[in-house]
């Protein structure tokens, strides 16, 4: 059995998680309107991945006899600047996720709960990744800087990227 305090925070991550489902999906819309359609695609990619996350923490809340609750979500906002911003917010928003799965694992470790410690090493691995996906997509932003044919490349990259992600946090997470 899972501890209703543990609970209580898993079903905060899964908040967390569903938000930053529905915040890629703003800004992967808002992209594909303006043009961009690989940061797009790149960005509908990463809502799915984020959605799958969530999933995960509903069955393990379940499958160890808590409920996984579906929270009302903050709308997410739907201008943006520029894809520049765009992934300026991801990556800022991906180390608040960071931090939320630290205090997760320090929670699991003050309660005694290594099942659950277990679990979140997925999620620990995932979130290095995923920074250090968002920093390598900005550090090409500022080599590309106010270049338009450098724009469509990286936005054609982008597209294509999102194909065969096996290795760099796409598809692994499935089936789990």
């Amino acid at each position: 059995m899972i501890s209703s305090k543990i609970e209580a925070a898993l079903n905060r991550q899964i908040d967390l998680e569903g938000y930053s489902s529905m915040y890629y999906l703003a800004m992967g819309s808002w992209a594909e309107v303006k043009g961009y359609n690989g940061v797009a695609q790149f960005l509908y990619h990463h809502s799915d991945e984020e959605r799958m996350h969530m999933l995960k923490l509903f069955h393990y809340i379940n499958d160890r006899g808590g409920h996984g609750i579906v929270p009302a979500f903050a709308a997410p906002q739907n201008e943006f600047k520029n894809v520049r911003e765009i992934f300026e917010i991801v990556h800022s928003h991906e180390v608040k996720v960071s931090n939320e799965i630290n205090a997760l694992v320090e929670l699991c470790i003050q309660e005694k709960d290594y099942t659950t410690h277990n679990f979140l090493q997925w999620y620990v691995t995932e979130q290095i990744e995923e920074e250090s996906l968002a920093r390598q997509i900005i550090d090409k932003l500022n080599l590309i800087g106010e270049d338009k044919g450098g724009m469509y490349l990286f936005d054609r990259d982008l597209g294509t990227m999102t194909g065969q992600q096996g290795g760099k946090g796409g598809g692994h997470g499935h089936g789990h």
